[in-house]
């Protein structure tokens, strides 16, 4: 039987095992291409407990609108104040602002059907505070002298108010914008006009973690990049997208750029063409009529098919510092984000097929 092509001794079983399971291993190594180089963050001391400053604030009573303001603020003094003057515009708290309190009576009626709809989603907010505190690790792992948010609230704000705010001594989150793409006010007429439907296809909760790590690494490294050329922009706004990465290495790139499946594949496919097409144009233009057709929301890029993803600028910046960051493995991203566009542009030679 030894003779015959198909008869296995048991010891040829177990390589053959050993041997699938050798491939299942690099497979699995390959596919989370994202964590291979990712640091252990497991030691870093962060905790993060979201506050739910919007269950305090739908207890308050409506007919005693002025005391509900004041116990409210002894519970979150760190950030009643910007609630009720800048989120709902209403200026300082104080017994004599009258607008204030009627601001504040107003949004409770008409919000309460608001808060109601979006509650159940998110009656339990640990799935976010494990993804916030391993955002956070990644965060002190690089910048260690960064300070981090003291505190992290829940609130839910008018339609137009942000869906992410870092304010003084807090990162907020507005549940409002992040309740899931179906809602009823997003579809309306009125959401519409506010949100378009290629921006309120991003309000769901999977955004709120990588939109997060935006604000921070903004807030590390503010964007100064509004007067420079097209190309430098574009690797200005590339490097936030990849410091993001860094911050969450296991995130799905739909929820760094925004993009859909299909855009990202569209991308990824013609990114060779893209770059030919860009080639084409002026990319030293300072033209921001120019500029903001490649850089910033839209459906899609003008002059490009409509399969195209808007903000394709960002996109390739993106990997034209994906690719200086590999070519360059001792850089630190404090470095990579305080280096000179112009420099990572012409050292990265970027030139895809």
């Amino acid at each position: 039987m030894e003779d015959n092509p198909y008869y296995f001794t048991l010891n040829d079983v177990v390589k053959h095992m050993k041997l699938i399971a050798f491939l299942l291993a690099c497979s699995l190594i390959i596919s989370c291409g994202h964590s291979r180089n990712a640091p252990d963050v497991s030691t870093i001391p962060v905790t993060v407990t979201i506050e739910r400053f919007d269950h305090a604030f739908f207890e308050i009573d409506s007919n005693d609108v002025l005391r509900g303001l004041h116990e409210l603020n002894t519970r979150y003094p760190y950030f009643t104040f910007d609630f009720v003057a800048n989120i709902l515009g209403a200026g300082p708290l104080s017994d004599t602002n009258k607008t204030a309190i009627l601001a504040t009576r107003t949004f409770l009626s008409s919000y309460l059907p608001v808060r109601d709809s979006i509650a159940p989603l998110f009656k339990d907010l640990g799935w976010l505070e494990k993804e916030l505190q391993d955002g956070f690790k990644h965060v002190k792992y690089y910048f260690p002298n960064y300070q981090l948010p003291p505190k992290v609230v829940a609130f839910i704000g008018p339609f137009d108010a942000p869906g992410i705010a870092m304010t003084q001594f807090t990162l907020a989150i507005g549940l409002q914008l992040y309740a899931g793409k179906n809602l009823s006010f997003y579809r309306s007429v009125r959401g519409q006009e506010l949100f378009p439907e290629y921006i309120s296809r991003r309000f769901e909760p999977a955004f709120i973690a990588p939109n997060s790590m935006k604000a921070i690494a903004e807030d590390i490294f503010p964007d100064n990049s509004g007067s420079r050329p097209l190309i430098e922009q574009m690797i200005e706004k590339g490097k936030y997208w990849w410091l993001v990465n860094r911050f969450m290495p296991d995130v799905a790139d739909t929820l760094i750029t925004g993009f859909t499946q299909k855009q990202t594949d569209w991308a990824k496919e013609n990114e060779g063409l893209i770059w030919n097409y860009f080639l084409q144009s002026d990319l030293f233009t300072i033209d921001p009529d120019l500029i903001k057709n490649y850089i910033g929301d839209a459906p899609h890029t003008q002059g490009m098919p409509d399969s195209s993803p808007g903000n394709i600028g960002q996109w390739v910046g993106w990997q034209i510092v994906k690719k200086y960051a590999s070519e360059n493995p001792d850089l630190t991203p404090a470095m990579l984000m305080k280096m000179d566009p112009k420099k990572i542009f012409n050292e990265t030679k970027y030139k895809p097929k």
